[in-house]
């Protein structure tokens, strides 16, 4: 590994970023979706487990197919139930074998589950009248969470942001800038009163150690009415920057990330929401510079942002 380069004593350090400082780290500290790259150990499953975030979390198909599935296999297990206490604690069924027996009790089952009760089928023996019982208890005991579960993922606040998936080092008023952007992608959800914060991760030798410091970033603007289009974010290196000096061999001897926290106000949920992702060394490219992915309507009545232009940049000349 190439020997790392001193950083600039005069750049502001974030000792309040919450991650340790030990080299003893696998990976980035936050992935590029937002999420915290740790796997806690050492205690109970069901004591680190939350079914009720999962299903928050959980892609639309994944939640649809668990719905599906669950009623599915719950309205199963009664079927077992009914079938152990016999057939003959039933009344108005019409089958002649055993298939069609299995299928009528299951589709009692699901009726009763339901509470939808068509008629035909009905339980008469103490036993599966009990069952019944239990099983329509179940029923809308279920139905209530799934809805909690619907109206909670359709209502917790989303920042709809897509970040660039490089970050870029390139001249920059005379100097050089370290810059990102991202875009709200989704319409009527147009952030206001956002805020930024950027920090970077460098590791660097003390007292014969590896450890981690975290550093604020100076942003030419760290704070925006609203969003509307796009926000290329942009840290000046300068005199008081942490990076100042570092080429692309120093950035990677010194394992640099740099981790972004955005903030803001989205209309619709009418809460703030937040988005954190990160860029590590080997996503950060020099000597380029981000393309515009905006344009005039035909018409020039309308502004168009070109969100297929997001990561779009192109080379330019070194600094010299």
């Amino acid at each position: 590994m190439a020997k790392n380069r001193s950083i600039n004593p005069f750049s502001k350090v974030n000792d309040d970023t919450g991650f340790g400082n030990r080299d003893n780290y696998g990976g980035r500290f936050i992935n590029r979706d937002g999420t915290f790259n740790i796997r806690k150990e050492g205690q109970g499953f069901w004591q680190g487990f939350s079914l009720f975030q999962s299903m928050l979390n959980l892609p639309l198909w994944k939640f649809a197919l668990f719905i599906f599935l669950f009623f599915i296999s719950i309205n199963i297990f009664f079927t077992g139930i009914y079938l152990a206490l016999g057939v003959d604690q039933f009344v108005g069924m019409i089958s002649n074998n055993r298939w069609s027996e299995i299928k009528e009790i299951y589709f009692f089952s699901t009726e009763t589950f339901t509470t939808v009760g068509y008629g035909r089928v009905n339980p008469i023996g103490d036993g599966a009248n009990f069952v019944a019982s239990i099983e329509a208890m179940c029923g809308f005991i279920s139905f209530a969470v799934v809805t909690g579960l619907i109206y909670g993922r359709f209502a917790k606040p989303k920042s709809f942001l897509v970040f660039s998936d490089h970050a870029v080092i390139a001249s920059y008023k005379g100097g050089t800038g370290f810059m990102f952007r991202f875009a709200s992608y989704k319409d009527n959800h147009t952030l206001t009163d956002l805020d930024i914060r950027v920090n970077a991760a460098l590791l660097h030798q003390e007292n014969g150690q590896s450890v981690y410091k975290f550093y604020d970033l100076a942003l030419e603007r760290s704070k925006v009415d609203s969003l509307p289009m796009n926000w290329t974010v942009v840290h000046p290196i300068d005199d008081k920057s942490p990076l100042k000096g570092f080429t692309a061999e120093d950035i990677k001897a010194a394992d640099l990330e740099v981790y972004v926290l955005v903030r803001g106000f989205d209309d619709v949920f009418s809460n703030f929401v937040l988005r954190r992702t990160s860029y590590t060394y080997n996503e950060i490219q020099f000597n380029r510079k981000f393309v515009p992915m905006y344009r005039e309507s035909e018409d020039g009545k309308t502004t168009i942002l070109e969100l297929h232009k997001l990561n779009e940049h192109q080379v330019v000349d070194p600094v010299q």
